[in-house]
């Protein structure tokens, strides 16, 4: 399958590989969780008319409602958005024809599409999240919680954030090596537009954050699912998820917000026809907000028992991390002091995000004093300001939309309409959360509060209607464009100054006609074929430099949704997999302490399916594998600083780097707990040295191995692939063998991963790398039977070489965790 049908096929949509497509989905699959945290909202507001509550909802559904609007509304909505447009957009701002993997890119949506079904079921399995979007241990384990019971629900709703961290990790390996290895000849990083700027520094922070989050999903998910220990204990526990949730947790602010930042710069420039003031401070600025992102996240932690020293430093940082973004904000008012600004819909959502974002700043400097931040953390003050901040971001992105609209849609809308959206949003946000400023008192998350503040909820809940009818008017201008707005010529905005305005709208399904070139300081297409280009200035350029771009483009692959149904289908029966571990936990006689269990009984529903979605993904897979899909590459690109890498080779170095962080965000979680408890009080659980001795030994001859395999592959020697990656299985084989009998010992002792903490971090670390061990033979067997078929790696032995970095990376774990559970 490599054409596409055409769009109004629905055919289209389920194998389209095309970054303009692909984008699309984003936008609308993002806009329909938007309404449904939105709903959510207007529940929960409706229900604090009065202290209380109006008896709309139960307890249980006001905790079910608060939780996933914020669940939605920061995973399913604020950054699936932002992805959109980064699809659409990216490339054409950089001059690529799409992005470097073409299928990771489809398989990124469907992993979100269906993250966001099997959020959407956990409703109907018994009651979905109730623990606070930030799921805080110990609320988050329901065996140390009973008042909280597991259900179905939770655990699916848990399942599926998951997912979504797949989806955005597979999506950010993509973004970082398109934009570092598919640039226009002449596009150096300094002159990128600042929407790309923004997401590069968007996605490099994901790469890092989402991983970390990743870490303590699983490890909840562990004890969840599966009954470990890690947040069921008071050793630590709940410090130990507010460690490895706000490492994710700060970054994801500017995650959010980056996106939205990029864009309202781009709106500053289009409409006061002046570029940026201060355009590579503002970067510079950017980047420095991107890495101190990472270093402020015990802010959040201020009323916890870190000392004193330590949280003054913190503080310190938080201040800090400011500093940047003032820069920014006066760049930006210095851009339209100096311009002439056409207030255009989009300027004017532009504008109002700037003033808002400006309100969450300075309301925040409040929080990053240690000791006003006792007096706040928990109440009202930290939602209005948190709403302030992640809203002004939701406020740019929704000018974006406005902005490219006509390029999506070939159709202009009614400014008049428009505006009238603005104003209405406007004073709604405003009437929903400037009143939370006043009724700070009220603790966050509960719907009893003073009657004096009373007034102030009234008219949040008021501002909360008006705020979604913005949204109403917002999603009938742009109905009414598409039905029945005039067509949108190439470049409706008279000072825009970035490469998608170059083009058709909407744009053709390969971009160009020329190749794009920024070779002589300006945007010129250049006709390789020795045919003069429309579009811009045509120049002869070398034919035999892009031969290797002749071929036609593959843009269809109906694999990457069986890959994506098949995961969901498999973590939703994993869902339903709890009652069932119960009972085995029970009939071995050692069950772990309160029990609680959940409220949902064993049903084979759930076993069944997660056969069934393991079997359709992996069988969608081995097809992803065979299929040949053809991606050219761009033979004349700017690749600076990474001119020497080849683009799936980065690609692998740049996912390797986020599985870095997962594995220090497990191994740190061990090293953690180690600490907390008295390093020399610690249990060692393996019953001797000499397995992981062995298998360290094992580990270290089947690198040798790949290395060998690389060789043979080089020198096109098939019996010597063949039994260099046959030595590999095996070894890894044998080293899943003595891990195998290293855990029988410890179960017929009746030492199971629920015995206690210790076991629960030897059993989920070990187990996590034997996991990567397995996938690694998996795709040891696929290279095998690839060979012997079709011989394949041997005219092309790039494979050989990415499969053996990964298995080097597995291998290098293993010698980290040896003396860390064997002999320390």
């Amino acid at each position: 399958m490599s054409d596409l049908p055409p769009k109004t096929s629905v055919k289209r949509w389920l194998v389209t590989t095309n970054h303009k497509d692909v984008g699309v989905l984003y936008l609308v699959t993002a806009l329909f969780f938007l309404v449904m945290g939105g709903v959510m909202a207007l529940l929960f507001r409706a229900h604090l008319w009065q202290s209380g509550g109006t008896g709309l909802l139960t307890n249980s559904q006001f905790n079910q409602a608060v939780s996933t609007h914020g669940l939605l509304m920061v995973f399913w909505f604020l950054s699936p958005i932002a992805s959109g447009f980064a699809n659409y957009f990216v490339p054409l701002q950089i001059g690529a024809k799409d992005l470097a993997f073409p299928r990771l890119n489809a398989l990124s949506y469907w992993f979100y599409l269906f993250s966001g079904i099997l959020f959407a079921l956990s409703f109907f399995q018994g009651g979905s999240w109730e623990g606070g979007w930030t799921m805080y241990a110990p609320l988050n384990v329901p065996m140390y919680t009973p008042a909280l019971e597991a259900t179905t629900g939770s655990n699916g709703a848990l399942l599926a954030l998951i997912l979504f961290v797949f989806s955005i990790t597979l999506g950010s390996v993509n973004f970082i090596t398109t934009i570092h290895r598919s640039r226009a000849e002449g596009l150096g990083l300094w002159n990128m537009p600042m929407f790309t700027w923004s997401w590069l520094l968007t996605v490099w922070m994901m790469l890092f954050a989402f991983a970390a989050l990743l870490a303590a999903l699983l490890l909840q998910a562990a004890d969840r699912v599966f009954l470990t220990q890690y947040f069921a204990t008071d050793q630590g526990s709940s410090l130990l998820w507010a460690h490895l949730f706000w490492y994710f947790g700060h970054p994801e602010v500017y995650i959010v917000f980056f996106p939205a930042l990029g864009i309202m710069l781009e709106a500053f420039q289009t409409f006061t026809g002046r570029r940026l003031v201060g355009r590579k401070w503002v970067i510079i600025a950017m980047v420095l907000v991107a890495v101190q992102s990472f270093l402020v996240w015990m802010h959040h932690m201020f009323l916890t028992t870190i000392n004193l020293e330590v949280k003054t430093l913190f503080m310190a940082t938080t201040i800090g991390i400011s500093l940047p973004f003032d820069l920014i904000v006066f760049a930006l008012i210095y851009t339209m002091v100096k311009g002439r600004v056409r207030f255009t819909t989009p300027f004017l959502f532009a504008l109002g995000a700037l003033v808002l974002f400006i309100l969450g700043g300075i309301t925040g400097v409040f929080l990053g004093a240690v000791v006003l931040d006792y007096e706040f953390r928990g109440t009202y003050w930290v939602v209005a300001h948190f709403h302030y901040v992640m809203v002004s971001g939701v406020t740019a992105l929704v000018g974006g939309l406005y902005y490219w609209w006509p390029k999506i849609s070939g159709k202009m809308y009614s400014e008049t309409l428009g505006k009238l959206s603005f104003a209405v949003y406007f004073v709604g946000f405003n009437l929903l959360y400037f009143p939370q400023f006043l009724a700070w008192e009220t603790p966050r998350r509960v719907f009893h509060f003073g009657e004096n503040l009373q007034i102030y909820h009234q008219l949040s809940t008021v501002g909360a209607f008006v705020f979604g009818a913005s949204f109403l008017i917002l999603f009938a201008t742009l109905a009414h464009s598409l039905v029945a707005g005039p067509r949108a010529p190439e470049n409706p905005w008279e000072f825009s100054r970035t490469a998608e305005w170059a083009i058709p709208s909407p744009p053709p399904l390969e971009n160009w006609d020329g190749r794009p070139s920024y070779a002589s300081g300006r945007l010129e297409f250049v006709d390789d074929s020795s045919a003069a280009a429309d579009g811009g200035v045509a120049h002869e350029g070398p034919s035999s430099a892009v031969a290797a771009e002749d071929a036609h483009a593959d843009h269809a692959s109906i694999w990457p949704l069986g890959v994506g149904a098949g995961i969901g289908v498999f973590f939703l029966g994993l869902s339903g997999v709890t009652p069932y571990m119960i009972e085995f936990a029970q009939g071995t006689g050692v069950a772990p302490e309160n029990l609680t269990g959940t409220a949902a009984e064993p049903t084979v529903v759930y076993p069944i399916l997660t056969v069934l979605g393991a079997a359709i993904a992996g069988y969608a897979l081995f097809e992803l594998g065979r299929e040949r899909f053809v991606v050219p590459e761009m033979a004349i690109a700017e690749r600076w600083p990474f001119d020497g890498v080849g683009t799936t080779k980065f690609g692998v170095w740049v996912f390797l780097a986020s599985d870095v962080v997962l594995f220090g965000g497990i191994i740190g979680a061990y090293v953690f707990m180690r600490i907390h408890a008295g390093w020399n009080n610690w249990t060692t659980v393996p019953f001797a040295t000499w397995p992981g001795l062995l298998n360290t030994y094992i580990l270290i001859t089947s690198s040798f191995t790949v290395v060998l395999a690389l060789a043979m592959a080089e020198r096109r020697n098939k019996r010597g692939l063949l039994a260099s990656l046959g030595a590999t299985l095996l070894l890894g084989l044998a080293f899943m063998g003595v891990k195998g009998y290293e855990y029988s010992v410890k179960f017929a002792d009746g030492e199971y991963w629920w015995y206690g903490l210790e076991y629960s971090i030897y059993y989920v670390t070990t187990g996590m790398h034997a996991l990567h061990v397995i996938f690694g033979l998996l795709i040891a067997v696929f290279m095998l039977y690839r060979v012997w078929s079709i011989d394949a790696y041997l005219e092309d032995h790039r494979p050989v070489e990415f499969f053996g970095l990964y298995w080097h990376f597995v291998d290098i774990v293993w010698v980290l965790l040896f003396p860390l559970f064997y002999l320390l």
